[in-house]
């Protein structure tokens, strides 16, 4: 029932306008002129394919130690220098076995290729191509 059916993330974080600025500018997305309940601050973004990035704001920041979310990108190298050259800053995990890291934070294993970073909330966010 699912299978074909596209996902939407939700995201929290604890300034809308900085969200807005991260997601919107620094990454590029699409604000989408959706109606949520009136003055609530939230934000939602298309994705590729029908997905949907939704970011809302809350009073306490959460802190997954996972990744919350992650593009699926046709050139990893060309997007992680991409979000370098607007600032963001790749994480590196040197406890991960078998993944060989460059100089940039572009982690490759078996043939995949990925790049973990974080939003101004510090959400962990990935980028990466499958083989």
């Amino acid at each position: 029932m699912f299978a074909n059916s596209p996902v939407a993330v939700s995201i929290p974080c604890v300034d809308i306008a900085i969200a807005r600025a991260f997601y919107g500018g620094t990454m590029g997305m699409t604000e989408l002129d959706m109606p949520g309940p009136e003055g609530a601050p939230m934000a939602f973004y298309q994705g590729g394919q029908g997905t949907m990035l939704f970011v809302y704001q809350r009073s306490t920041p959460t802190k997954a130690d996972h990744t919350v979310a992650g593009w699926m990108v046709a050139d990893v190298d060309a997007a992680a220098d991409y979000l370098i050259s607007q600032g963001v800053t790749l994480k590196i995990y040197p406890d991960m076995p078998d993944v060989a890291w460059d100089d940039r934070g572009v982690a490759s294993m078996g043939g995949m290729k990925t790049a973990w970073f974080t939003d101004p909330d510090g959400n962990i966010l990935s980028i990466a191509a499958m083989p």
